[in-house]
């Protein structure tokens, strides 16, 4: 093993055993946010997932990327540079949340409907929150009112568009053709698939919302993540909530989200909520490195699309708050 590697090992052996230690002398408190977790993922994370994912690959094996392929492929590739399959998986991205946008690039590549090149563009902003998430717990959990959860949502899905329209290719000429479409089979062979691959998705989804919510709550309890957030708020002049919230958030979206309960709509508190969305959080990240695992995608454009779509979110929403 090359010595950068052997190093790379030390490394992650010793922040997992300073994680084991840290279980060990804030166990109450790692107990008391794995069941926050657990609860979140029982209440909100499972039911608004589940029959996304489900549906997801139903339509995806039932055929929906061909027919969007042939209808759109014009439109994608002139907006995107991307093959018009593409458009089913941005349309689940805004459709079911994190990670789903990620899991249908997933299949259209392992499918061959979409080239290497083509799916590591889609990742940039295919991947994205969804309508009940930012309606529910962004608009009517912090700001009670669903208008500005369909505000965030609509300032969410325009910047998604914008993300995939710098995304694209500037050289002119066609596009390398893909190795293929996803083949449609019957429902009696998809629906079996879809349920079965959509329990493992969910699964994998909640282990690590559970898991970011135990490190949140060690970082509270070991007194790192209040010192941070009285560091940014002083430096910064940000109101403690305000930079709670921020420091959270970039960790772990829905904790963020929660941290901003109390806070007034003002066009501040409303971009900082458009950035977190628009950023997902490490966990959202970490999950969509678990969806792509076995497939020839690399993260790093979804990594830079995501902080760029947190980026002009965070700008649309600011100025959107200020006109109106």
């Amino acid at each position: 093993m090359p010595m950068e590697g052997k190093r790379s090992n030390y490394i992650a052996l010793a922040a997992a055993l300073a994680a084991l230690g840290a279980l060990l002398v804030c166990s109450q408190a790692a107990l008391e946010s794995a069941r926050a977790g657990l609860s979140l993922c029982a209440q909100m994370i499972v039911p608004s997932l589940l029959p996304f994912f489900m549906l997801s690959s139903l339509l995806q094996q039932l055929g929906l990327p061909g027919i969007l392929g042939r209808l759109l492929s014009p439109v994608t590739q002139k907006l995107f540079g991307i093959g018009g399959a593409g458009a089913s998986a941005l349309l689940l991205g805004v459709t079911g949340g994190y990670p789903l946008g990620a899991d249908a690039v997933a299949r259209l590549r392992h499918s061959g409907a979409l080239t290497r090149e083509q799916a590591e563009r889609a990742l940039a902003f295919c991947n994205n929150s969804g309508p009940a998430f930012l309606v529910g717990a962004a608009g009517v959990g912090v700001f009670h009112s669903a208008g500005y959860g369909l505000l965030l949502y609509g300032v969410h899905v325009l910047s998604a568009v914008l993300v995939g329209m710098l995304f694209a290719p500037r050289s002119g000429g066609s596009l390398p053709e893909p190795r293929g479409q996803i083949a449609a089979v019957s429902l009696a062979q998809a629906l079996p698939e879809a349920v079965r691959s959509a329990v493992c998705a969910v699964l994998t989804v909640s282990g690590f919302v559970v898991t970011f919510s135990v490190v949140t709550g060690m970082l509270d309890a070991s007194g790192l993540l209040p010192a941070l957030v009285g560091t940014l708020s002083a430096r910064l002049g940000l109101e403690l909530h305000f930079a709670r919230a921020l420091c959270t958030g970039m960790l772990e979206l829905g904790t963020g989200i929660g941290a901003m309960q109390g806070l007034t709509p003002t066009p501040a508190n409303l971009a900082l909520a458009a950035f977190l969305i628009g950023w997902g959080g490490v966990s959202v990240h970490c999950q969509t490195a678990a969806v792509l695992a076995g497939t020839d995608i690399k993260s790093a454009r979804h990594t830079a699309g995501r902080l760029l779509h947190g980026a002009i979110s965070a700008l649309c929403m600011w100025v959107l708050a200020n006109l109106l």
